[in-house]
């Protein structure tokens, strides 16, 4: 067992132990590597200014694009494949037998790279204080393609903002950076790789700072502060570090742990990561089901259900950008207990379950039961959410999803809405509705599944199983919406789903 995580930044190794492997990303970057190109600005993964790529081994392609110009890798081989992330919000635990590229580890030799070129031609920045974050995620675009369409461009940049020069110079620089070699051509794989090997089969224990020891980390953290991290090398050993720790974080994405950490100044007992295990980073379409292991992320999840889920696509557009999606993981969100979690409700009427595994072996329960009330899991101590069996829906069922936020993407929804119906002969064979954002969790709404089954297809009939839902629902009002504005949402939206489906 390891007591250091090894992490290579721009091609050179660095072994880092307790305290400093508890800084994020771009603090170490900044104050210790003095890699000033990486900006902090929100410290919340808001506006990208921080993204650099972050490369990880992997024997077979795994890369989100929109673009059908995906180049593949040769199968088998082991590769590094990069990913842009917001190093705000990564911690270097999280980051073990990794290769992290900034943009000072682009231009080798003192020459600028066909990104970095364009973005002077284009006269793509002013201030430049976004411009790295631009540049780090252009180059995370042309891991995945050569050709970028305007569409896969904007996508690309959807998590970086920009405050002074306008977005049309940005995106005509990433268009004509055709030319931007791939990550493997600046640092080949190979003997990242092999120093990678020689350690990845390691569990890593970190031990938390004692009251005694000095403070030594920036931001402001305080000794005696800090908890401990595990890292294990398998399931047996991940779920006896739970039990022995009840209040042990699992940073996986650290997407919303970040957040806490950097603005709340919260500070867990015990951390631990599920990157060592095999296995839990799988996603399979198998028997009818989307099998999505318990660490695979949101954009392996994404990428899964853009061929199988169609109506799915336009929400995970907007649940967030590349560099979330690329660390947040599908059993975080659901893990969370948001009762605005985006995935929820589709989750919900799809009738998903929860493989759960602790130290009494493994069970499986529905996810309309693992919500016990507000941020109230049926999760024991010692269990780890190992796996989500999500069964899709049929060729003749009709799935509709709703978002509604202030901005369009990117925010974090005021009311969330799902719908599965199976219909025949005008009429309603069977259908079930999930609303998130009304109620301490997202809820089914029995009543108004019950009026609408057998009835025909009719605007009034909508309009009335609008009312019994408007019925069915107790929501709050807070900084997204009043609690009448939600209420008249829960009614509307079933009006909404007639019209799309009419």
């Amino acid at each position: 067992m390891r007591d250091f995580v090894l992490v290579h930044i721009n091609g050179v190794p660095h072994r880092i132990a307790a305290p400093r492997a508890f800084e994020t990303l771009s603090r170490f970057l900044r104050y210790d590597q003095r890699a000033t190109g990486t900006k902090i600005v929100c410290e919340e993964g808001d506006c990208g200014a921080c993204t650099v790529l972050v490369g990880r081994v992997e024997d077979r392609q795994s890369c989100l694009s929109a673009s059908e110009g995906t180049e593949p890798r040769q199968a088998g081989l082991p590769v590094l494949h990069y990913r842009p992330i917001n190093s705000c919000i990564q911690f270097l635990f999280q980051l073990d037998c990794t290769h992290v590229v900034t943009v000072e580890g682009l231009a080798r030799g003192g020459t600028l790279t066909p990104v970095q070129d364009a973005m002077v031609r284009c006269h793509g920045a002013q201030c430049g204080y976004c411009t790295p974050g631009f540049i780090m995620a252009m180059a995370g675009m042309y891991e995945c393609t050569s050709h970028p369409t305007v569409g896969d461009v904007r996508a690309a940049l959807t998590g970086n903002l920009c405050r002074c020069t306008g977005y049309d110079s940005i995106i005509k620089a990433a268009l004509e950076a055709t030319d931007q070699p791939k990550i493997e051509e600046i640092y080949p794989s190979a003997p990242i790789v092999n120093a990678i090997k020689q350690y990845e089969c390691d569990a890593v224990r970190l031990q938390g700072l004692q009251a005694s020891e000095p403070p030594s980390l920036p931001g402001g953290q305080e000794a005696g502060r800090l908890g401990g991290f595990f890292k294990p090398n398998d399931l047996a050993s991940a779920i006896r570090f739970k039990s022995e720790n009840p209040k042990c974080v699992i940073v996986q994405g650290a997407t919303d742990f970040g957040v806490w950490c950097n603005k709340r100044g919260f500070v867990a007992e015990a951390m631990m990561s599920l990157d060592g295990i095999e296995g839990l980073g799988d996603v399979r379409h198998e028997d009818g089901a989307l099998l999505v292991g318990g660490r695979a992320s949101l954009a392996d999840f994404e990428s899964a259900v853009r061929g199988i889920v169609p109506e799915l696509v336009p929400i995970m557009d907007r649940f967030g950008s590349p560099q979330i999606k690329n660390a947040g993981t599908l059993a975080g969100n659901i893990a969370n207990a948001s009762p605005i979690a985006d995935t929820l409700p589709f989750l919900f009427v799809t009738n998903a379950s929860l493989e759960l595994t602790g130290l009494s072996g493994t069970r499986t329960v529905a996810i309309s039961d693992f919500y016990l009330g507000y941020k109230k899991l049926d999760l024991q101590p010692d269990e780890l959410i190992t796996r989500i069996i999500i069964p899709l829906p049929s060729k003749d069922e009709t799935l509709r999803l709703y978002k509604i936020s202030k901005r369009s993407h990117l925010d974090i929804s005021s009311f969330t809405a799902a719908m599965l119906m199976r219909r025949s002969d005008g009429h309603v064979d069977s259908i079930r509705i999930a609303y998130g954002g009304v109620a301490p969790v997202v809820l089914r709404l029995p009543k108004t599944e019950q009026f609408l089954t057998g009835k025909a297809l009719a605007r009034e009939t909508f309009a009335e199983a609008g009312e019994i839902a408007r019925g069915e629902v107790a929501p709050i009002s807070d900084v997204r919406g009043t609690r009448d504005f939600r209420l008249q949402l829960a009614q509307n939206v079933l009006q909404r789903f007639y019209f799309d489906i009419a």
